[in-house]
């Protein structure tokens, strides 16, 4: 019977912390993907709109929606900034867990191979001595 890895259950834990940061990290991209559609969007909105003023109440119109646009693209620019931040630590930390998941996977991986290496050897023996029990008494029959 193969023998059990004795550090499985922080290997399994790692993973989990793995997969965790993995999400954190996928959330934070889409996020920041969600905050750059926004402003992209609102400055299209700005190029859309018409300079045509009929009148000074229509000019001060133009202008208040085009200054309160621009505040709010600068608000999203913000926001995008600080969504990269987030992605940026997102995949720090992603990149953490993936390191320590790593180091106990190649020790799960050893463990398995030696483990292995040895049921071999086990089977070994067994086929020699089985071999080696049919040889004599082969010899006992033949003198």
């Amino acid at each position: 019977m193969a023998r059990v890895f004795p550090l499985s259950g922080l290997l399994r834990l790692r993973q989990l912390q793995q997969d965790q940061a993995a999400s954190e990290l996928a959330a934070a991209n889409a996020r920041l993907r969600e905050s750059r559609v926004r402003r992209d969007r609102a400055r299209g909105a700005l190029g859309a709109t018409s300079a045509d003023a009929t009148s000074v109440e229509a000019l001060y119109a133009l202008a208040a929606a085009r200054a309160s646009t621009r505040s709010m693209l600068a608000d999203l620019d913000a926001l995008g900034r600080h969504h990269e931040t987030g992605v940026q630590q997102a995949q720090a930390a992603f990149d953490l867990a993936r390191a320590s998941a790593v180091g106990l996977e190649k020790l799960a991986a050893r463990h398995a191979e030696e483990a292995a290496r040895e049921e071999r050897h086990e089977e070994q023996v067994v086929l020699d001595e089985i071999a080696s029990t049919g040889w004599h008494r082969d010899q006992e029959a033949g003198r």
